[in-house]
């Protein structure tokens, strides 16, 4: 038996846009899950820091940016020489990230599957 198959049309591109859209479709939802996250690990005073944590996707770069415009967050992140960073040394970011790395996988999965 002989089975011969002929292409019609080539949907490659449509593919790649569509899965394009599924990652920063991700991209936008894990930037809100690690932005508020981020903000529950914050340390508060004013409120300042933890009112300025944000996210940003770069649909060129396909990634996320979270992080704070305030001048004193990244020692709050970091540390300095004086002082651990908030949360015994962990920061705020690190700890948004790494408490919710299973979130993240299955928005990853759950987008790209549509």
């Amino acid at each position: 038996m002989n089975i011969s198959c002929k292409i019609t049309s080539d949907n490659t591109q449509q593919i790649i846009a569509e899965k394009n859209d599924a990652v920063l479709r991700a991209l936008e939802i894990i930037g809100q899950v690690v932005e508020n996250s981020a903000a529950g690990y914050a340390p508060v005073d004013t409120g300042n820091l933890r009112n300025s944590i944000t996210h940003e996707v770069d649909d060129g770069e396909h990634c996320v940016y979270i992080g704070s415009n305030v001048e004193y967050a990244p020692y709050q992140e970091l540390g300095t020489s004086r002082m651990k960073a908030a949360n015994g040394g962990r920061g705020f970011l690190r700890p948004a990230v790494e408490d919710n790395m299973e979130k993240i996988q299955s928005i990853f999965k759950e987008e790209l599957s549509q």
